[in-house]
């Protein structure tokens, strides 16, 4: 059920749109040089954006202030435009039936584009 999940998802569920919404994020990260860790997060995402179903995003407990305040810097750089992203597309899935789990699915995302860093991507399984 995953795979068929996540292969709507990347066709019809704007996965690929996301996923290449977070490289173009990576790649002003790594340009800025200071921003590299900030851009290795972004591809993390852009990978979770492409196949999120059948994992979930856990706080990790031995994230400090450091992951705050990058928090801080992520949300000025890319952060804010990228869950303006997930919430305009997520609206537009809930707008019919079908796209309903998309646009949840969406919402779901918007915490972690806002704020990724202290977190991490698991398998449920």
């Amino acid at each position: 059920m995953r795979l068929i999940l996540n292969v709507l998802w990347f066709v019809f569920g704007s996965g690929l749109l996301l996923g290449i919404a977070y490289g173009i994020a990576a790649l002003i990260c790594f340009a800025l040089i200071v921003t590299i860790p900030f851009g290795i997060a972004s591809l993390r995402l852009a990978v979770y954006s492409l196949w999120p179903f059948g994992r979930t995003v856990v706080s990790r407990p031995g994230a400090g202030v450091a992951s705050g305040v990058g928090n801080v810097i992520w949300v000025v750089v890319a952060g804010w435009w990228l869950a303006l992203t997930h919430i305009t597309a997520g609206i537009a899935q809930c707008v019919t039936i079908i796209g309903i789990p998309f646009g949840i699915a969406n919402f779901k995302l918007v915490p972690v584009a806002f704020w990724p860093l202290g977190r991490e991507i698991v398998d449920l399984g």
